[in-house]
């Protein structure tokens, strides 16, 4: 009866070796990132598009913050993903998809398992947050 889409963690985990990556300049490493957002953007909005054919009420999840244990690693990423989660929220905004936003749902360290999955109480909150939209 509905569609809720979870999509680009893997995707962003699979890019992930960028943040390591030595750069001359940060214009550099930004030229980097806005390369994996283009191509992400363009995988993202086709595969959202393919999904709304279907024609059942959809919602999409941005992708939650990563918790690493080193506060250094974990701004790093969380503003690298912050670039991604900007896809998805344009997409959904250009086309009128409601966002589970799971960095807003998912904000304690108690709510993920380790640094990239949920914990049964971030599982809960997720599943919360999917059934107001199937209520809606």
């Amino acid at each position: 009866t509905h569609l809720v889409v979870s999509m680009g963690g893997n995707d962003a985990l699979s890019v992930s070796s960028v943040l390591d990556a030595p750069s001359r300049a940060v214009a550099d490493a930004l030229l980097r990132l806005a390369e994996i957002r283009e191509q992400f953007c363009l995988e993202y909005r086709s595969t959202l598009d393919a999904v709304l054919a279907v024609k059942l009420p959809t919602a999409v999840c941005t992708i939650y913050d990563v918790r690493y244990a080193n506060p250094e690693a974990r701004h790093i990423a969380v503003t690298a993903l912050s670039v991604l989660n900007d896809c998805i929220t344009r997409a959904a905004a250009g086309r009128g998809v409601p966002v589970i936003d799971l960095r807003i749902i998912c904000d304690e360290d108690a709510d993920f398992a380790n640094a990239i999955e949920p914990s049964e109480q971030g599982g809960g909150k997720i599943a919360a947050a999917i059934v107001s939209f199937l209520t809606k």
